[in-house]
């Protein structure tokens, strides 16, 4: 078991499987040029991830799909991801999240 933490969420990992939680605080939420960026990020690992709002889950290897989460600001998604690399995989999303996708707002 490894521990992943996310904004101020700690959950407990096995070596393939790992789920946290992510509060989108961006001004814009996830929003085109977000899911962009938010899919770049996937891109740069092999684990598949699913993000998932309200009941509903996407890949997190699809703008459209995460756009259709409609996760505007203050609203809090679940990252789940699994693979050999889903810890690497999540911790660069989690900080994404965390830094406003580099919006500066």
């Amino acid at each position: 078991m490894s521990t992943l933490s996310c904004g101020t969420d700690t959950v407990l990992a096995s070596p393939d499987s790992v789920r946290v939680e992510a509060e989108i605080i961006n001004r814009r939420g996830l929003h085109a040029r977000a899911a962009a960026k938010f899919v770049k990020t996937v891109e740069q690992f092999s684990a598949e991830i699913t993000v998932s709002n309200r009941g509903q889950s996407v890949s997190g290897r699809s703008i459209m799909g995460l756009m259709m989460l409609a996760a505007g600001p203050g609203t809090t998604i679940a990252l789940e991801a699994n693979g050999p690399d889903a810890d690497r995989a999540l911790e660069a999303l989690c900080a994404l999240v965390a830094d406003r996708f580099h919006e500066g707002d």
